[in-house]
Formats: structure tokens, C-alpha cells, sequence
């Protein structure tokens, strides 16, 4: 094939009808709005508010612009010479990302935390992170998950220290940037490590150069090179998660950093996080999309699901341990806090491990049962779909409070139930609907997740789910008991946020799907269903 003929092939695959652009139409849209952002610095500096409507209108563009071109996929497609995977599960994930940021950049214009000065660049800072998460969530190719990662982290970074005259922001900011640069070297190095061992960089294929190396008896150094390539690449993802023994950044910079930041912070980098992780289970647990990349010569497809066994007891077991470990540290280290930030940033760790547990019961799962290991991917779907309103719904009334009294310690919230009834209601839903109480949403997506784990039999690390989440009710219910019964300073008067402010309606508004979901639960399960039912085929 000479230079010319690839040349043309790259510009059909592109460009054509059904070609690569076509399913890359909310990645451009993003793109386009970040290069608005930046001239109407330039060309509008008067117009104080441009850069949230052009945000806005940006998002709300990359959201409906797939639904418009009936661009919601069923099949698998490879796009751009297969760098990128366009699947239900890329689809429903990326509309995922992109309501909460929908979400995200009204709470943070209300809370008016940025000047006018700073207000761009932080939405393109944003947008730009965003980019990369969707990136990472459709990555078929080592190159494009290193892009992602990085993409999604750097921003981040910026925006943690980007608060003016903040010692702890900039404390924060160092703190992320320098762990997430360690982070991401390892995890390129253990990426480099599996790439060299298996001769390719796209996963399909270096799925089928793993089944021809079992099949032909792997020797001890390309054994140990896999082990310690999967391990770093643990790493990085583990990272991304704020999972233990990688979560040492996160309550520093969720308290350094601003609500709006740790809101940002713990859903969307999570979600992709999720998105990659499973990924990477699925390319190295499953010959996924046969029709994708072809098996060794004289190996059929159950030949090579087997031929993988051992590959999917070492996820298993990794993910396990990983996500046991890192519900209880985070469950038992909110336990004593008094900042409402780093609570919530506990909390999120324990959420995390609460979320790999189904992927480690769809690595468990797929050998025998495809369609129990993707039930568990929806239960996990299911899980981040309601941890989206209830994290961003918490640190929205954690942020709205610290406007009103200029704190985030949560003895400041004392009596705020006499002033602000409406507003502490809501902060009560949020809180026990993070423990996963009925009825609400929380209970049905912790019991999903439980579901995937029997089905799987993996009974240690559902007895240990269900003892964290007794544990949890504890610290949120502390936080509750503070509101509710505590007398008021004697310094200063509770707030008053009646729901009707602006601000207590858009908590009201937060609030109301982690109740709905409840009784809605079943559209919430066919969808993530719909989305998992790309994975494993």
C-alpha cells in the first residue's frame, strides 16, 4: 500500500458518510467551544456572562447533536483506523459526562465563585478535561488512553489551585500535579511494558496476541512483564479513582480546592476512570468484538475465552482486593472528619470501590456467563447514574452554605434545619441516599451492585460491601444529627435558603431524582443495560 492509497483510505474513513466524524460529533462540538471560548475573550471582553452561554450552548450542542443524527449505536465501530472504539457503551457513558456538565456549569455560575476575569479560562479548562474523559471512555489504542488520561488530569490540576490568594489551593493544586505525574509515568511505562511483550498498541489486537502466547506457554519473563504491566497500569486507573493505596491526594485537594472543583472532580473524573477501567477489563478478560481483530490461526472463540482464565483471576483478585480495601479506608476515614470537603472526600473514595466491585464480578462473570458480566456492568452504570445527583447535590449545598456563612466545617451547620428547613431536607435525602436507605435511589443501585456480586459468588467481598455500607450511616448520619439538633451559634445566625431562592431550588432540583429514581428505577436499569449490551459480544 503506497503513500497516496493511505492517504485516501484515512480521508474516507473520516469524512464519508457513516465515517469517523459522524460518531466524533460531541468531541468536535467540544473542541469548537473551547476555541469560542477563547476568541470571545477576545472579541466580547465586555460581555460578562459569555462564557457561560457559550459553554452552555457548547454542551447542550455535544449532548443532542448524536440524538439529532440518530447517531446512538447499537454495533461496535471502529473509528479513525481504529484509535477509537463508537459503542452503546461510549454513547450512553459520554451522554452521561455531558449532562452532569450541563448541570455542573449552572451550579457554578449560581455560586458565582470566579470573576470575570477567570470565568474563561476555567470553563475551558473544563471543557478541556471533558475532551479527554471522553476520550478515555472510547480508547482502543494504548496511545489514545494515555492521551485521555492526560487530557482529563492536567486541567484538573489548574483548576484545582486556580482560586486567588488561597494558600491551600495552591497546596492542592501541587499535591495533584505531582502525584498525577507520577501516576500517569507509571502507568505509561507499564502500557509501554504490555505493548512491547504483545507487539501491538490497539487492544483487540493485543487481546489476540495474548491468547496466542497461553496457547503456545507463556514463558516466566513474559509472564512476569505482563504481571508488572498490569500492575502499573493499576496504577494509573487506581489513581484516576482516588482508590486506596492511590487516594492520598484526594482529601487535600478536595479541600483545598474549591466545592465547585471537588464536584467536578469526584463525578466526572470518576466516570471516566470507570469507563477506561472497564475497558481494560473487557480487552483482557474477553476476546471482545471478534469481528474486530482476528483470533490466532486454529483458536475458536470459546478456545480463547478459556485460554484467558488465568488472565481473569488476576483481575478478579487485583480488583477485589482492590475495591475491599478501599470501601473500608475510605468508610473508616470520613469517619473522624469535621471539614464537610474532605467528609465528602472520603466518602467518595468509599464510592469508589462501592463501583469496581461490579467490574470485578464482570471479570468473574465472563468466562461462563457474558450476560451475567454484563448485567454487573450495568449495575455499575446504574450506580454512577445516581451518584451523579447525589455527590453533585451535596457539594452544591456545601458550596451555597459556605457563601452564606463563610465555612465548611459542619459544626457551622449547627441548627441550620430552624432557618433553612427545606435545604437541610434535601441535605438529609442526599446523605442517607449515599448510604443507600429506602426509599431512595441509593438503595436499589447498592442492591443492584450486591445482585452482580452473588451472581458472580464473590460472598467476601459482598459481606464487606454490606457491613462498609451499615458503617457509612454513621458519619452522614452525624452530619444529619448537627443540622437537626444541634443548638445555633451564639456568634452567628443560621442561614436562611428558603427552596424558592435560587439557590434552594437548584438543590431541590438535584434532589429530586435521588427520590424519583426510586420508583423509576426500572428505566434506569434498561438504560444501562442498553448501554452494557455492546460488551462481551
Amino acid at each position: 500500500m503506497n503513500f497516496d492509497q493511505l492517504f485516501n483510505d484515512v480521508v474516507i474513513d473520516t469524512v464519508a458518510p457513516g465515517g469517523s466524524l459522524e460518531a466524533f460529533q460531541s468531541e468536535l462540538a467540544l473542541a469548537a467551544t473551547i476555541v469560542a471560548l477563547l476568541l470571545a475573550k477576545v472579541v466580547l471582553p465586555r460581555w460578562k456572562s459569555s462564557a457561560y452561554y457559550i459553554t452552555l450552548l457548547g454542551l447542550v450542542a455535544a449532548f443532542l447533536l448524536p440524538a439529532l443524527s440518530n447517531n446512538l449505536l447499537s454495533n461496535p465501530k471502529l473509528i479513525f483506523t481504529g484509535a477509537l472504539l463508537a459503542d452503546s457503551f461510549t454513547v450512553v457513558l459520554r451522554c452521561m459526562l455531558l449532562g452532569f456538565s450541563i448541570l455542573f456549569v449552572t451550579f457554578t455560575q449560581m455560586t458565582g465563585v470566579w470573576d470575570r476575569e477567570d470565568q474563561t479560562d476555567f470553563y475551558a479548562l473544563m471543557l478541556g478535561s471533558l475532551l479527554g474523559m471522553c476520550l478515555m471512555i472510547s480508547a482502543n489504542h494504548i496511545l489514545i488512553v494515555m492521551l485521555g488520561v492526560e487530557m482529563a488530569g492536567v486541567p484538573c490540576y489548574v483548576l484545582a489551585g486556580m482560586k486567588k490568594n488561597q494558600p491551600k489551593a495552591s497546596e492542592a493544586a501541587l499535591k495533584y500535579a505531582v502525584f498525577g505525574a507520577g501516576a500517569a509515568g507509571v502507568m505509561l511505562f507499564g502500557l509501554s511494558l504490555l505493548a512491547g511483550v504483545l507487539g501491538s498498541a490497539q487492544l483487540p489486537t493485543m487481546t489476540a496476541r495474548l491468547i496466542e502466547i497461553i496457547q503456545q506457554g507463556a514463558a516466566p519473563d513474559q509472564t512476569l512483564v505482563l504481571i508488572l504491566g498490569a500492575l502499573m497500569v493499576a496504577v494509573g486507573v487506581c489513581f484516576k479513582l482516588s482508590a486506596v493505596p492511590f487516594h492520598f491526594w484526594a482529601p487535600d485537594v478536595f479541600e483545598g480546592a474549591t466545592a465547585e472543583v471537588a464536584a467536578f472532580i469526584s463525578v466526572a473524573s470518576k466516570a471516566a476512570a470507570l469507563g477506561l477501567l472497564v475497558r481494560l477489563v473487557a480487552a483482557f478478560s474477553f476476546p471482545f468484538h471478534a469481528s474486530l481483530a482476528s483470533l490466532p490461526a486454529g483458536i475458536d472463540h470459546p478456545d480463547a475465552v478459556a485460554s484467558l482464565a488465568a488472565s481473569r483471576h488476576f483481575i478478579v483478585g487485583l480488583l477485589s482486593l482492590l475495591a475491599a480495601v478501599t470501601c473500608t479506608f475510605g468508610n473508616l476515614a470520613a469517619y473522624g472528619q469535621t471539614n464537610m470537603k474532605r467528609l465528602l472526600a472520603y466518602s467518595t473514595i468509599a464510592h469508589a470501590g462501592y463501583m469496581m466491585m461490579p467490574v470485578a464480578a464482570a471479570a468473574a462473570l465472563v468466562g461462563d456467563d457474558a450476560f451475567g458480566a454484563r448485567a454487573a456492568v450495568a449495575a455499575m452504570l446504574v450506580y454512577l447514574i445516581i451518584y451523579l445527583f447525589m455527590n453533585l447535590a451535596a457539594f452544591a449545598i456545601t458550596a451555597f452554605l459556605r457563601n452564606a456563612i463563610g465555612s465548611e466545617e459542619i459544626a457551622d451547620y449547627a441548627g441550620l434545619v430552624r432557618r433553612s428547613p427545606g435545604l437541610t431536607v434535601c441535605m438529609a435525602i442526599v446523605l442517607f441516599s449515599l448510604v443507600g436507605l429506602p426509599p431512595l435511589a441509593g438503595f436499589p443501585a447498592k442492591m443492584t451492585i450486591f445482585l452482580a456480586l452473588i451472581d458472580a459468588k464473590l460472598w467476601t467481598l459482598l459481606l464487606i460491601g454490606v457491613l462498609n455500607t451499615l458503617f457509612s450511616l454513621f458519619y452522614y448520619l452525624r452530619v444529619v444529627k448537627v443540622m437537626t439538633m444541634s443548638p445555633e451559634p451564639l456568634h452567628r445566625e443560621a442561614p436562611t435558603m428558603p427552596l424558592l431562592s435560587p439557590a434552594g431550588f437548584y438543590c431541590a432540583i438535584l434532589t429530586v431524582p435521588v427520590v424519583a429514581l426510586f420508583f423509576l428505577y426500572g428505566g434506569v436499569a434498561a438504560f444501562a443495560a442498553a448501554a452494557a449490551s455492546s460488551l462481551f459480544n
